[in-house]
């Protein structure tokens, strides 16, 4: 069960993963080494399963995101899952959802012709409702 220092250290890991230890200590009102062992127990019990970095999509040249409302036609979803593959310098994540389309497309493009092309490979294996991320 987390308490609320555990959820506290979350948050704040969440907000900066590379925040030092003493600095983390100091937000959550805990010694470096309590505040160690702490993060260690959230790794151990898997609720921290990693760190990572967050990437403007927009300064590596990717100023198109898309989202993507997949339907299938079927149950038979592989021909769709192999192009994602072919085409994973775009895909950010596909989430399998439920409600009324079959899987969540997030991609990112570096214009709207690269968008366009895919948009035409995708439509051979799957339908789609398309939106654009304006600001988020």
């Amino acid at each position: 069960m987390l308490d609320n220092t555990d959820l506290h250290i979350l948050d704040e890991l969440s907000k900066n993963s590379r925040i030092t230890m003493k600095e983390l200590s100091e937000k959550v009102h805990l010694s470096a080494p309590a505040t160690s062992a702490r993060v260690e127990k959230l790794e151990a019990a898997g609720i921290i399963e990693g760190y990572t970095i967050k990437i403007n999509q927009e300064k590596m040249g990717y100023a198109v995101h898309a989202i993507i409302n997949i339907f299938t036609a079927s149950t038979y979803h592989r021909p769709y899952l192999s192009f994602l593959e072919e085409q994973e310098q775009y895909v950010i994540n596909n989430y399998k959802i439920s409600g009324d389309s079959c899987y969540l497309l997030e991609c990112k493009f570096p214009s709207n012709e690269l968008l366009n092309e895919f948009l035409d490979k995708l439509d051979q294996h799957v339908n789609y409702k398309l939106s654009i991320v304006i600001d988020k």
